[in-house]
């Protein structure tokens, strides 16, 4: 339901945040590989197909110049919400943020934080949780458990 793809396997640490929210919620997803310089014959095949195999949403993390997210949303008319990573040859995140975040009109891709896999995770429930009652729900029940920590946290500075 969900496709997570990342420029190489140096991101995988900061991707599996997103992997970890949707397994806690049951949406199944994939997650994989696919480098917008390295081998964009991959990432062509990955966002023009990816519809069929029926993904509904592409979380797609990158660092450095970070071209993964905005190319496979000029290949397909899925969300792609983007991860900017904070690679080593990334000046200090800000090429990555600004290269995801900079998108061109009609080319849109949802931009979370830097290195904030979890929170793509999250919107990505968001988005199938519009036409899913089950996710919904359980996207409430999540922001209870938010809430509830926020009320212990108070309780324990008393």
């Amino acid at each position: 339901m969900v496709g997570i793809i990342m420029g190489s396997a140096s991101d995988l640490s900061v991707m599996n945040e997103a992997a970890e929210f949707l397994k806690k919620l049951h949406i199944p997803y994939e997650i994989t590989i696919v480098s917008a310089h390295r081998t964009p014959e991959r990432m062509f095949d990955y966002a023009t197909n990816a519809h069929a195999k029926g993904i509904k949403v592409i979380i797609a993390g990158a660092g450095g110049a970070a071209h993964l997210p905005g190319m496979v949303a000029s290949l397909t008319a899925l969300p792609v919400i983007g991860v900017p990573v904070k690679s080593s040859n990334s000046i200090d995140g800000w090429d990555s943020i600004l290269s995801i975040l900079q998108m061109p009109n009609g080319v849109p891709v949802a931009t979370v934080a830097l290195n904030a896999a979890q929170n793509a995770g999250i919107l990505a429930a968001q988005i199938l949780g519009s036409a899913d009652t089950t996710i919904y729900n359980n996207l409430l029940l999540f922001k209870e458990e938010l809430k509830e920590k926020v009320m212990k946290s108070i309780d324990g500075i008393k």
